[in-house]
């Protein structure tokens, strides 16, 4: 009879058990399933959500500003996107339940890639030249601070509006010298036109001066407040994903590929390495983990925001980010 009872009762707390790792979690994402989208499998595929009793489900996104209303609405609870267009996204919807709560893009990739063979390689070689951008871009939007910051004289820069499909054929064919984008997609683009990858001037923003951050782990506020262990555990998953896939990019690659057959493996691993090298595992993020920020670059960050934004509120740093449910330091660790 005790053997029989004590039966039950460890078939009960494995059904318990069970119950709680159902708790789902849906992430809407900012893109398609490619490269920089591999270490949410990964953290999937390693355990790494199961052991916070997290099921997580991805959701593929149609550009920076697509997670935010999807997470501001309740329909879900965390998402990935630019903290850029998160600011002004809460400046226009004030109180809207929703804010950052990790870095991971520390550097955005916001760019200026240009050809060398047609004269750009660094921000001063843009004048007298012709610079295609995308009129609704995210680096096009940062372009004017950036040209501050470099004492750019934009009298001398035409600008040629492309739309996106056009923008990489109209380099690699030398209609323009230069193009806005992000740096990962529009390096690899080049490369599949048949441009020499010898010959392709990429000018990360972040390294001329702009101060902005990038794209951040979103979180509903409501959502947080009833469960903050949850989003703890869903952060400290997402960094051990990072993890894994900066310790073997081919095996989180894998992941990937899993969700979408039809992507390149060899390519989506180059942009994920491309994006860890020159976006995630910055220096700052070397020496103290992933998903902070720091209080003085977000300040800067904010008044280089406002020289392409007019705010109708004062910017407030608090509402933007909080680091109240980020795990602890060793837990961030990417290396």
């Amino acid at each position: 009879m005790l053997k029989r009872t004590l039966a039950a009762f460890a078939a009960t707390a494995a059904l318990a058990g069970a119950a709680m790792a159902e708790t789902d979690v849906p992430f809407a994402l900012d893109w398609k399933f490619e490269g920089p989208a591999a270490p949410y499998f990964a953290a999937i595929d390693n355990g790494h959500f199961g052991a916070a009793d997290l099921n997580v489900e991805i959701s593929a996104g149609q550009g920076s500003l697509d997670a935010i209303p999807k997470v501001a609405s309740g329909a879900f609870p965390m998402g990935f996107a630019d903290i850029n267009s998160l600011v002004k996204f809460l400046d226009q919807n004030p109180g809207a339940p929703v804010t950052a709560v990790m870095m991971v893009y520390d550097k955005p990739p916001f760019a200026v890639v240009g050809r060398k063979s047609l004269g750009v390689s660094e921000p001063k070689d843009l004048e007298g030249r012709v610079l295609g951008a995308p009129p609704p871009d995210g680096a096009w939007a940062q372009f004017p601070a950036f040209a501050t910051a470099n004492s750019l004289d934009m009298d001398k820069i035409t600008v040629e509006p492309v739309g996106f499909p056009t923008r990489e054929p109209m380099l690699a064919e030398g209609n323009v010298a230069a193009v806005t984008g992000f740096s990962f997609s529009s390096f690899l683009n080049l490369v599949r036109l048949g441009v020499p990858e010898e010959d392709i001037s990429t000018i990360l923003m972040a390294d001329y001066g702009l101060e902005l951050y990038g794209n951040a782990i979103i979180v509903n506020t409501d959502f947080a407040s009833a469960n903050p262990e949850i989003v703890t555990g869903f952060l400290t998953a997402i960094a051990a994903g990072w993890k894994d896939a900066i310790a073997d990019p081919e095996a989180a690659i894998a992941s990937l590929i899993d969700r979408n057959p039809a992507a390149d493996a060899a390519l989506e691993q180059r942009r994920l390495q491309l994006a860890i090298d020159a976006n995630v595992l910055t220096d700052a993020v070397e020496a103290n983990g992933m998903g902070a920020v720091d209080a003085d670059r977000m300040a800067t960050a904010l008044e280089q925001l406002a020289e392409t934004y007019a705010f109708q509120n004062a910017p407030d740093a608090s509402l933007y980010f909080t680091d109240a449910y980020l795990p602890a330091a060793d837990a961030r660790k990417l290396q």
